[in-house]
């Protein structure tokens, strides 16, 4: 590990942390974006989500299972939490929540509608910062509903930009920053900006509430916040102790309690006069009667009138600390300038390779999005589905619905999300990426994260690992092995030393999950296998989370390529542990021939009827198993025929003389099945540089595929690699099946198709995971073929690189969707003005789900920075 970061004072916190000699993680950015729409909040007969708890709604409604809010902070569990609260004296309602569509509403399914980005983060949260664009005049939520209402599937979605309302810079920018000086004592400053030309009125209500689990639990003690005077508040629980709230300036404290407003919501009795919307009707509503008097409840706000002249700032600072503090805001700016340098240090360290500037802001403001979009996430899925004692019992339906066979999964943990508004719910492939991505600014959080996914809590007793809370029996790609490998490297690169204790424990656990993959997903026991939609949603002809239409079944080129490059990752990790232990040899050996036997499947060639492999196409396609026996491939090239191209490894000749057994084993393999060995794999051949290689592309297969690939008129884009070949734009695949015409074309941008969900899709954009994949790919066949082996980039051109420079290539093309091009534009913003040269929005960041195949421009969940963080990594 470089020398500076050992010694950086934040470096420092988190070897506190993991020694178990500091609580630094205690409070972070836990609160989700979005709690209401998710099935945890849903009790309702027919499983609609969307509709239970609305964004209306929520304002009034007391949680059962997490909290939200706007920039929020919480401590681990989420008994006590903090987040902003604004009105700009014109809206109908606070902005508490940031406000987007339903599935339903939305023309591309879900889609928040607010400009907030995240701006800094150290990994132990002792210094964070997050933007907010707030506008002046009127929020346009009834605009925004109705024309996304109007617009259909071939239409862009209807941004909060795109009515307008920033023209004229009428807007406030809330920056919310958080610093630790100790991990019981936060600071918390929002600075507001008026970016209009007169003067603005703004409020800022900071508030805190204790999340509400008496109303489920029995409770020994209630929560309680009262208020002490001079701008002090006492917080009590059992959970927590004590605390002290330090508010500086003139401000006034409001109280009321975190209880459902059951007269508004249902028209019955309200448990108490005060209740979760009081702040609203008081300072929206004048109705002081909102609030209690008294001066106490289990929410409090802290309410700032403040007057800016244009162009000018205003601080509100606040501080929470467990212990009296005699003058809280003496050393208050001291301390943040402490953290933002240390801050700066830690990036500092991590960033000496960085070509530029800005490459080193795109980079950290990624790593920013990743750290913020941590979120405490609880579910019980037993008592999900059984309902609460003392609580109205859920409807019956329910035991027949959602998640009835996870009754064993049980979380009150720190995830990291996909997006905490689009997404606010773990998905594991998704997570997995997201371990790659942090293993560079905390391989240990990394490590525990990947370990809660196999834990008893969340693994089913199957083997399965669960998908996703909308359903946790589909199927991801099962990339765990992969991120485990890459996690673990990466610490021992930074440590001088591997967790071999996390290394085993995941091994043991991903066996059992491999065997379930075995058992389950291989119909035929031929060693292809179907897995379903597995992550690419509509890039097929069919659905491929149900049954293929008319019977039969679909074997997949990427859920077979998945799992050949699922037991090269497990034959990784057990050569690894074999150094270890010789136990673990025999492992070895167990995958290396799983590899060889589901590698044989999917490359055969002539007339085998399994083989995925096309000779005349140089393509890998899908086959599709009618019930009379008969076999049809798929010809539709997507990324689907690319992923046989991750299922690769190279090692060493020093490590395999350490294993006589392996070696000895897969010679006697290859004496007695050449055929295989002539098909995917080279371990005997070493090319003179004392390197073995198994895969499932030898060179032809790989010139190929890569002619394919490579060609700017199928899958190269200036930004990166699409995921359907652009033939498909003037020239539909079609396939006709029991009467009914299907047809598939290419669409760079959203998606036109209901197959999957209302905003998948995976029919042209480019996709940061698998582009990084592919990228990564090419750098170990580079390891293996060295420059000898060069491939013509781009098809067509005439021009010849090595596989390590066409990497390099295709890692510019991705950075440059983040980069300014001639023109001071960056092709994420897609184009419009005020993003790409307006001073206070050009350097602001969203890393979104995916990206235009044409043009670069951002799509999807606009903070989906979980996987698309990987751009850090590049």
């Amino acid at each position: 590990m470089n020398a500076k970061v050992k010694s950086n004072p934040e470096q420092l916190r988190l070897k506190e942390q993991y020694a178990k000699k500091g609580k630094w993680f205690k409070w972070g950015p836990y609160l989700s974006d979005r709690q209401w729409g998710t099935v945890r909040e849903d009790y309702s007969a027919n499983g609609d989500a969307w509709d239970e708890v609305t964004h209306d709604q929520a304002r009034s409604k007391a949680y059962r299972w997490g909290e939200e809010g706007l920039g929020g902070f919480s401590d681990d569990q989420q008994h006590l939490c903090l987040s902003l609260a604004l009105w700009n004296g014109k809206d109908p309602i606070l902005k508490e929540r940031l406000f987007g569509l339903t599935n339903n509403e939305g023309n591309h399914g879900e889609d928040v509608k607010e400009l907030y980005y995240h701006l800094d983060s150290s990994p132990t949260h002792s210094y964070m910062k997050m933007l907010y664009k707030y506008p002046l005049n009127c929020f346009p939520y009834q605009r925004l509903l109705e024309e996304n209402r109007k617009r259909d599937k071939s239409q862009p979605e209807f941004e909060l930009i795109d009515t307008g309302i920033f023209d004229q810079d009428e807007y406030a920018d809330v920056f919310i920053e958080y610093a630790k000086n100790s991990e019981e004592d936060l600071l918390l400053k929002y600075t507001v900006w008026n970016r209009s030309a007169e003067t603005a009125e703004v409020q800022v209500i900071p508030q805190l509430w204790f999340r509400n689990t008496w109303s489920f639990e029995e409770k020994t003690f209630m929560p309680e916040i009262l208020n002490q005077g001079n701008g002090t508040l006492l917080i009590r629980s059992e959970e927590l102790s004590d605390y002290h709230l330090y508010a500086d300036g003139e401000m006034e404290f409001l109280f009321t309690n975190n209880e459902s407003n059951n007269q508004l919501l249902y028209q019955s009795h309200n448990p108490c006069p005060y209740v979760k919307d009081g702040f609203n009707e008081c300072i929206v509503k004048g109705k002081l009667d909102a609030v209690d008097a008294k001066q106490s409840g289990t929410k409090a706000g802290i309410w700032y009138r403040l007057t800016i002249p244009a162009g000018e700032s205003m601080e509100v600072r606040i501080r929470l600390s467990n212990a009296k503090i005699d003058k809280p805001f003496k050393d208050f700016d001291n301390i943040f300038e402490q953290r933002i340098a240390e801050c700066d240090s830690f990036y500092a360290a991590l960033q000496h390779n960085a070509a530029t500037e800005e490459e080193k802001m795109i980079q950290r403001q990624a790593w920013a999005g990743l750290l913020w979009n941590k979120q405490f996430y609880s579910y019980d899925v037993n008592r999900w589905l059984n309902g609460d004692r003392g609580q109205p019992a859920p409807p019956k339906q329910r035991k027949k619905g959602r998640n009835i066979h996870w009754k064993h999964f049980v979380a009150n943990d720190i995830l990291s999300m996909p997006d905490k508004w689009e997404f606010p719910w773990f998905a594991t492939w998704d997570l997995a990426f997201h371990c790659m991505s942090f293993a560079a600014l905390d391989a240990d959080f990394a490590k525990q994260q990947l370990m809660l996914l196999v834990s008893a809590n969340y693994i089913h007793p199957s083997g399965q690992l669960p998908a996703y809370e909308w359903d946790f029996s589909d199927v991801n790609p099962p990339v765990h092995a992969m991120a485990s490998w890459f996690v673990y490297k990466e610490d021992k690169k930074n440590k001088g030393k591997g967790d071999i204790k996390f290394l085993v424990e995941m091994f043991n656990k991903l066996l059992l999950n491999f065997t379930w993959w075995v058992n389950q997903k291989d119909s035929e026991g031929n060693n292809i296998f179907e897995g379903g939609f597995l992550g690419l949603d509509n890039i097929g002809v069919f659905n491929r989370s149900q049954p293929v239409p008319g019977g039969g079944f679909l074997e997949q080129a990427d859920g077979t390529s998945w799992m050949a490059m699922y037991a090269l990752n497990m034959m990784q990790i057990s050569m690894e542990l074999a150094l270890q232990d010789d136990v673990f040899e025999s492992m070895a050996i167990k995958f290396s021939e799983h590899f060889l036997y589901i590698a044989g499947s999917i490359s055969a060639m002539g007339d085998d009827a399994y083989g995925l492999w096309d000779e005349e196409d140089g393509f890998y396609y899908d086959m599709l198993r009618n019930p009379d026996g008969s076999s049809d491939r798929l010809r539709l090239r997507s990324m689907v025929g690319l992923i046989p191209m991750f299922a690769m490894i190279v090692f060493d000749e020093s490590k395999w003389k350490k294993l006589p057994g392996l070696k000895a084993r897969l010679d006697w393999f290859m004496a007695q099945r050449p055929d295989l060995v002539r098909l995917v794999s080279h371990w005997k051949d070493t090319k003179g540089h004392d390197l073995h290689l198994l895969s499932l592309l030898r060179g032809h297969r790989m010139k190929l595929l890569l002619r394919r690939m490579l060609d700017p008129n199928e899958f190269l884009s200036d930004y990166g690699i699409r995921s359907l070949s652009k033939v498909y734009e003037s020239q539909p695949y079609t396939y006709k099946l029991d009467g009914y015409n299907y047809e598939v074309s290419y669409i760079p941008a959203e998606s036109d198709s209901h197959t999957f969900g209302g905003n998948s899709n995976w029919r042209g954009p480019i996709w940061m995971p698998v582009n990084y994949l592919i990228i990564e790919s090419l750098k170990n066949f580079q390891e293996y073929y060295t420059d000898d082996f060069r491939v013509e980039y781009p098809t067509g051109s005439g021009e010849y690189f090595s596989l390590a420079e066409i990497a390099g290539l295709l890692s510019k093309r991705l950075k440059s969707i983040f980069l300014r091009d001639e023109h001071g534009e960056r092709p994420v913003f897609g184009g419009h003005p005020k993003f790409n040269h307006d001073p206070h929005f050009k350097d602001y960041l969203l890393f979104h789900e995916y990206f235009n195949g044409d043009t670069g421009q951002g799509l999807g969940a606009s903070h989906q920075t979980g996987w698309t963080a990987l751009i850090a990594l590049l």
